[in-house]
């Protein structure tokens, strides 16, 4: 299908151009999104009539998407996920979850502004790029953990899914020790001679009366 297109997009090519796409690229994507229209004739000839039009108002997108980027850049925003012991999250954080939490924190960014390849299964920073304008992108980073403690540390460079292994006493078996203990039970177990029981036994037979 020959569309034109009404802004500049990456791979087809700028404002104006007319290219030729996919039949489902053009009804899916460009057309629905306002990004192309048919070319024929007649919007051809539309176009022309707006094209001053179109290109100030382009620019003037492009200047307020230059402005807000620049106050994004470096950004961190928190997504806070369940997620077990290893880091890997009970579901995933998609390109809506991330847009509601940069809008929370102050920015207004619509998921079709979120280029995520795949969706985030896992604790930890990830850059994400946001795509403000055709001509404007910029990246911040989205900080997933389970608590706003585990954020804090995650962004102080802690790695949270450390498991930290526990320090076990052994007991090692030791033969000196063990007949020490069985001599000193041994002796406790010896039976033991009252004073009176040693003086009988020290005391000379009484002599025999006649």
């Amino acid at each position: 299908m020959q569309v034109i297109l009404l802004e500049r997009i990456g791979h087809l090519g700028q404002m104006g151009d007319v290219v030729n796409v996919k039949n489902g690229y053009a009804r899916n994507y460009l057309l629905p999104q306002k990004k192309a229209m048919r070319a024929t004739q007649e919007n051809i000839a539309y176009f022309e009539t707006q094209r001053v039009q179109l290109e100030a108002a382009n620019l003037e997108h492009k200047t307020e998407a230059d402005s807000i980027a620049e106050k994004l850049a470096g950004q961190t925003f928190t997504a806070i996920r369940q997620a077990g012991d290893t880091g890997q999250l009970y579901g995933s954080v998609s390109t809506r979850d991330i847009s509601e939490a940069i809008t929370e924190g102050g920015f207004s960014i619509a998921r079709r502004q979120v280029v995520l390849n795949k969706p985030i299964k896992e604790l930890g920073l990830h850059e994400v790029a946001l795509q403000l304008h055709p001509e404007v992108a910029v990246n911040v980073v989205i900080n997933v953990a389970r608590t706003e403690d585990e954020a804090e540390r995650q962004a102080r460079g802690e790695d949270v899914t450390v498991i930290k292994d526990e320090e076990l006493e052994l007991e090692t078996f030791d033969p000196d020790a063990e007949d020490q203990g069985y001599q000193a039970e041994a002796a406790d177990d010896e039976p033991t001679e009252s004073p009176d029981e040693a003086e009988a036994e020290g005391a000379e037979p009484a002599p025999k009366e006649d």
